[in-house]
């Protein structure tokens, strides 16, 4: 078991990519905290996890709140005693062309993204940097390395997180916590669904896909597996483009 006995926080872990990291990182050994602005999906996959013999506690988060997150923080300190991983995952998406942006729409998006990821970082650091060990795992995308039409708050957002990610890595490293960055690609999720049930969004975008398909949440989970494992200990500050060659 490749994360034996390892506690994970897995926020948006209700649906899409986070269920397929959260139950990934069950089937080697981890005890999950699946959290989710919705609490039905969040409990759904924990009475997944539970019911093939796993640990597993649902918590309702929004990430862009600080109260919510210390919350789910100590929630997962009184019930499994420490925080092993973080995947700060949790996302929405908002879009407009810039003209046509309104501030909310900016606000909402770069608050869940950006700021999620801060708080969430920031909130389990200190468990971390206390025990010397710890794996955080921040989610980027395609958008924030070569921004894209019709949703500056999201590209603006997923830019920062990779910010974030580095800036971390330096202040966190003497700690012996990494930080990583995934960038996935076009992945059949409920938030990117437009792609591919318009053919004219599915067309355009597919033919920028080398690998010429898109991706699964499954697929994708086990570069997230990679980072929390023991086999990236000597990697930190770096971002993997999980996309079939999207980024080339």
């Amino acid at each position: 078991m490749r994360l034996d006995a390892k506690v994970a926080i897995v926020t948006g872990g209700g649906r899409g990519i986070g269920r397929a990291v959260a139950l990934a990182f069950a089937s080697q050994g981890a005890r999950l905290v699946v959290s989710d602005v919705d609490l039905e999906p969040a409990q759904e996959v924990a009475s997944e996890i539970v019911s093939h013999g796993g640990k597993a506690l649902a918590t309702k988060t929004d990430v862009a709140k600080r109260t919510d997150v210390q919350e789910m923080v100590e929630a997962t300190l009184k019930e499994f005693g420490q925080v092993d991983i973080l995947v700060n995952n949790a996302g929405n998406f908002n879009g407009a062309m810039l003209h046509k942006m309104t501030e909310d729409q900016w606000d909402n998006v770069v608050d869940v993204h950006l700021k999620g990821t801060y708080l969430c970082t920031q909130a389990v650091a200190r468990n971390m940097m206390e025990r010397k060990t710890g794996r955080i795992i921040n989610v980027t995308a395609f958008a924030g390395e070569r921004g894209n039409l019709g949703s500056i708050n999201y590209a603006a957002a997923k830019s920062g997180i990779i910010g974030i990610t580095k800036a971390a890595a330096k202040e966190l490293a003497r700690f012996q916590i990494n930080v990583n960055c995934v960038a996935p690609g076009m992945t059949r999720t409920r938030m990117s669904e437009i792609l591919f049930t318009d053919p004219k969004f599915r067309d355009m975008y597919m033919k920028e896909v080398p690998l010429g398909r898109f991706t699964e949440p499954e697929e994708v989970a086990n570069t997230f597996l990679f980072f929390a494992s023991s086999d990236s200990s000597y990697i930190t500050g770096q971002v993997l483009n999980v996309d079939g060659g999207l980024c080339i």
